[in-house]
């Protein structure tokens, strides 16, 4: 009569394991605060020595990449004034 009881603990086993696979509801994500300005570092200029007329075309676009994301900061930090501005 041991098996008996052996087979009622194994399947009461499995019962309880499988009342553990029942779906749960999703766990809500953080929610992100923002205190403060964008963060930005100064703006630089790459250095150029060009030698060929091809390179001063490559450093032209090199410059202008680097004004345009320089701006690009600027632009940031102005949105960020204007939509935080005390009323």
């Amino acid at each position: 009569m041991t098996t008996k009881y052996c087979e009622t603990g194994l399947i009461s086993l499995y019962l309880m394991l499988l009342a553990g696979c029942a779906s749960a509801p999703l766990s809500p994500g953080p929610t992100l605060i923002v205190s403060g300005c964008p963060v930005v570092v100064p703006c630089q200029l790459p250095a150029t020595t060009p030698g060929k007329n091809g390179h001063l075309l490559s450093d032209q676009e090199r410059t202008e990449l680097a004004w345009a994301e320089c701006a690009a900061q600027v632009d940031s930090v102005y949105q960020y004034q204007v939509n935080h501005q005390p009323r």
